[in-house]
């Protein structure tokens, strides 16, 4: 298991680089779908790594859906 916490302004190229299967943006963000997880089964993202520069606000509310999506995966809901 990884968390990969970040603070910045634009994501880390070298997530993409070094990640094997993981859809991004021409921006360089994580493309992910509507319960927040990427194109890996089980690995999930939101803040601005998805969004670009957002409001901590919208990262806050992308963080709890992305838990709520992980939870459900977990207990296999």
């Amino acid at each position: 298991d990884t968390v990969v916490i970040a603070i910045g302004q634009t994501p880390n190229p070298l997530i993409q680089q070094t990640t094997p299967g993981l859809a991004v943006s021409k921006r360089g963000t994580i493309i992910v779908d509507e319960n927040m997880q990427t194109s890996i089964e089980g690995v999930y993202a939101g803040g601005d790594v998805v969004t670009g520069a957002a409001t901590v606000i919208s990262a806050m509310g992308a963080g709890k859906k992305a838990a709520e999506s992980i939870h459900k995966y977990l207990m296999k809901e």
